[in-house]
């Protein structure tokens, strides 16, 4: 039996639509999978080739100041975005999850699948 490791409300609440693709953002990635943006933005970068414009692609700023007007965000939750995020497809959210080759990515990929 698998147990549960994120509500799925949560998942969902991270679900954005941008560019007419559903995506989630870097740093809700991060925090699903357990680890730093940093260390999930380090790790796109070393794997580039997988990421295609289809799977992942860095915010404009005006889409970036649109999302960040349509979304109901603390001042703490908008202070820790000071780099463009990095949005991932369905597809780069499967592809994240092998380059970050941990337990937790690939069940809870799973999940969000």
């Amino acid at each position: 039996m698998t147990s549960v490791l994120i509500p799925d409300e949560r998942i969902v609440d991270k679900i954005f639509l941008i560019r007419g693709q559903k995506v989630m953002l870097d740093r809700d990635l991060a925090d699903l999978y357990g680890v730093e943006t940093k260390r999930l933005k380090e790790a796109v970068k070393r794997n580039l080739s997988r990421f295609p414009e289809d799977f992942m692609f860095e915010l404009t700023k005006d889409e970036f100041a649109n999302w960040r007007s349509q979304i109901a965000t603390s001042n703490s939750d908008r202070m820790g975005l000071r780099y463009l995020p990095m949005v991932f497809t369905e597809h780069g959210v499967l592809m994240l999850s092998s380059v970050l080759n941990s337990k937790r990515a690939v069940n809870v990929n799973i999940q969000i699948g």
